[in-house]
């Protein structure tokens, strides 16, 4: 294909990805009352334990934030229900690329991808209210907590699909490796330092006092990753069989056969 035809390709997919994520929106925009139910449930939490009002959710002064609040919410319901089709667009585009048997592999990875980023916005929503528990806490007694609408969402927003991509690490990880990029004996030799970052990453997303709550966000993200080595070895396994390595010698040298 030509540069251009890739380009027109991109943007072929790129349409698609935003006409279901449109589409999916009408699905926030109807049911928006119980969303926002959802969102502050978090806060109200928060307001029945101290018994007051002073937590609470500030739309400003602005005539036009309620409007922006229900289409930002509904975008991002769309974004997340239409995951599996943008999800399919990024590899639909990678597929030229690829070989026969690699094109088989990626279906895999595309099959994976969705559960796992599902998985990982629900997780999210189970740790959120703790999260926003702890951080409010920090709050002087007697001082009010009205949150900035805008910013508040912003928090809640970015902290689920936060989650949904990393639990799309696995499927990374397996993809350099087909690609060749990041081989298994580099995995494992690296895998104090990844089960250290996946514990930063839990106690940063995660800011409760108590050690079970990271545990228990960190120890998925560990399984996942354990596992990603387990199938990238297999994979390498398979390549071997397929291509020895005395075939890749060359000409003018002997191979162990």
């Amino acid at each position: 294909m030509s540069l251009g035809d890739h380009f027109r390709e991109l943007r072929n997919r790129v349409l698609i990805a935003a006409l279901a994520a449109s589409a999916c929106a009408v699905v926030g925009w109807v049911y928006y009352e119980q969303l926002f139910d959802i969102i502050l449930a978090p806060l109200r939490e928060v307001a029945e334990e101290r018994g007051d009002d002073l937590v609470a959710i500030n739309f400003g002064a602005s005539l036009t934030e309620p409007f922006s609040m229900q289409l930002r919410v509904s975008m991002f319901v769309g974004i997340v229900l239409s995951s599996p089709v943008w999800i399919w667009q990024i590899w639909g585009f990678l597929l030229p690329g690829l070989t026969k048997q690699e094109r088989r592999t990626s279906r895999w990875f595309f099959a994976a991808s969705v559960p796992l980023f599902f998985a990982g916005c629900v997780l999210a929503g189970w740790a959120l209210p703790r999260t926003v528990a702890v951080l409010l806490s920090f709050t002087p007694e007697g001082a009010a907590n009205l949150q900035d609408v805008r910013l508040y969402l912003s928090f809640i927003l970015y902290f689920i699909v936060a989650f949904g991509v990393a639990f799309l690490l696995p499927v990374i990880m397996v993809g350099l490796n087909t690609l060749h990029i990041l081989p298994v004996r580099l995995m494992l030799s690296g895998w104090r330092v990844a089960v250290m970052l996946i514990l930063v990453f839990s106690a940063l997303a995660t800011p409760d006092p108590s050690a079970w709550t990271m545990l228990a966000l960190a120890t998925p993200m560990v399984i996942l990753y354990f596992a990603a080595v387990g199938v990238s070895a297999i994979l390498e396994r398979r390549r071997r069989k397929a291509d020895p390595e005395w075939l890749s010698v060359p000409d003018d040298k002997a191979s162990d056969l």
